[in-house]
């Protein structure tokens, strides 16, 4: 969430058309910026325009608050949207990881370990892939785009308990898919 500084939060909100004016003036000027700012944080120019636009849509729904250097705030802004951004995704990495299974590393086995976790990423992938589009969609929903139950819901025209029960069905898929004795093991392994 984008804050206020402190030595702003006192100053006159600028309201009316004319600050709204300046204040898309001065995005637009510094949106090429923006974006390659955060492009170089994040590592994808798409993202980077999706998260520039964020920042738009926060500012431009909120009263517009006086500052010294609207430029300067702005790329400031954008480089706090690109470290949340980064942060967000590496709570989503350390979450999505709870649902694969642990590999048993030990020196000796290590290349048979990453055979094996590839294999396991093909079975998941194929069983994704042959789950109904809207299970598939809400799954990636949650686990890769890190939406809450809720927002799935609602954004789809569902009840939460609709989109638990997809979130179920595409759970058990992957977890079967990695059950399946089609997958190679190593001896004494639990499947």
């Amino acid at each position: 969430m984008i804050s206020t500084p402190p030595e702003s939060q006192d100053r006159p909100h600028v309201d009316g058309a004319g600050g709204r004016a300046h204040f898309l003036q001065v995005f637009l000027s510094q949106r090429s910026q923006m974006e390659a700012l955060v492009s170089r944080r994040v590592g994808c120019r798409a993202t980077a325009a999706d998260l520039v636009q964020d920042l738009f849509l926060r500012f431009w729904r909120r009263p517009l608050v006086q500052v010294e250097e609207l430029s300067t705030y702005l790329l400031r802004c954008a480089g706090n949207i690109a470290i949340d951004h980064l942060r967000s995704e590496g709570a989503r990495a350390r979450s999505s990881e709870s649902w694969l299974p642990e590999l048993q590393h030990n020196q000796s086995s290590e290349p048979q370990a990453a055979l094996e976790a590839g294999n396991d990423l093909r079975h998941v992938e194929a069983a994704l892939r042959s789950l109904p589009e809207r299970t598939r969609q809400i799954f990636l929903l949650n686990r890769i785009h890190g939406r809450k139950y809720a927002e799935i819901a609602k954004a789809m025209g569902l009840s939460q308990s609709a989109v638990e029960k997809h979130m179920m069905r595409a759970l058990e898929a992957c977890k079967a898919s990695l059950r399946e004795p089609s997958s190679p093991r190593t001896p004494g392994k639990a499947p």
